[in-house]
């Protein structure tokens, strides 16, 4: 037997263990330089060799993730998924379906992990250790109405459950579709939090003038929404938008300046 190598044993634990000590749910190089006392690509190739021996899985650049023994001989899903984002794609965001989830506005239960990022990605939909993730890019200075959770040891932003139904409206798809954003919009109205002033005030700080056409609309139709019905009524921008932009929308509600889907159900008319 390789004495030498029986020998590094020991000490290779030792120093596998201080780093995730000294680490949160991710590991990255600045902690092992940290608990190590060691130069970058010192801990960059320490790494590397914990991950070929199959102690930690690589999940992005510079990013791992360590692998229960149990999880040793097969592929290991993350427990929590939300735990990567912010060390893969921040600044950013959770939001969209996956917020409303957390907030209790929907009962459906979504596979994919709906995250907005500042980064500049190629693809919109990522695998990552077991984890689809949905990506939605955002300027930074619209990285606003949050909060911040903590996922075991890792903080993790949420849009908060006004910045969540401002989001769905913006983009009905990423929070799973038109229908489904009608019905987390109607919760929203009945919790104790609801808040129309703070909705109107997310929505101008965002910008897109399809918002308020939208809310406006589903505001009109449902119960405790008169309120946002009138401030979105008076924000109303030029043009015309569609209700949702996967569906076809052949008719137009001239006073909502928006095209809906003749199927819409409760739609009222121009």
């Amino acid at each position: 037997m390789d004495s030498t190598h029986t020998t590094d044993l020991p000490s290779g634990r030792a120093k596998l263990t201080r780093v995730l000590r000294a680490s949160g749910d991710t590991v990255h190089i600045d902690d092992a330089v940290t608990a190590l006392s060691i130069g970058r690509t010192e801990a960059s190739k320490l790494l590397s060799r914990w991950t070929q021996q199959g102690w930690l899985k690589r999940v992005g650049p510079g990013v791992y993730v360590p692998v229960p023994l149990d999880a040793l001989e097969s592929q290991h899903v993350l427990d929590d998924p939300w735990v990567l984002v912010p060390a893969l794609y921040a600044p950013a965001y959770i939001g969209g379906w996956s917020a409303a989830e957390h907030w209790d506005l929907t009962e459906q239960i979504f596979r994919d992990l709906a995250v907005f990022t500042a980064q500049h990605v190629r693809t919109k939909r990522q695998e990552v250790h077991g984890a689809s993730v949905i990506l939605r890019h955002i300027r930074e200075d619209q990285i606003f109405g949050t909060k911040s959770l903590w996922r075991g040891r890792t903080r993790v932003a949420v849009s908060d459950v006004h910045r969540t139904i401002v989001d769905m409206l913006d983009d009905p798809a990423i929070g799973g579709g038109i229908q489904h954003v009608a019905d987390c919009f109607s919760a929203y109205l009945k919790r104790p939090d609801r808040d129309p002033e703070k909705l109107i005030s997310y929505a101008e700080r965002l910008g897109n003038g399809a918002v308020f056409k939208r809310l406006g609309f589903l505001a009109e139709q449902t119960s405790g929404g008169e309120a946002l019905a009138a401030g979105s009524r008076a924000r109303l921008t030029k043009g015309n938008a569609k209700l949702d932009s996967a569906l076809k929308c052949p008719r137009l509600v001239t006073r909502w300046r928006l095209w809906v889907p003749e199927s819409w159900s409760g739609s009222a008319a121009p």
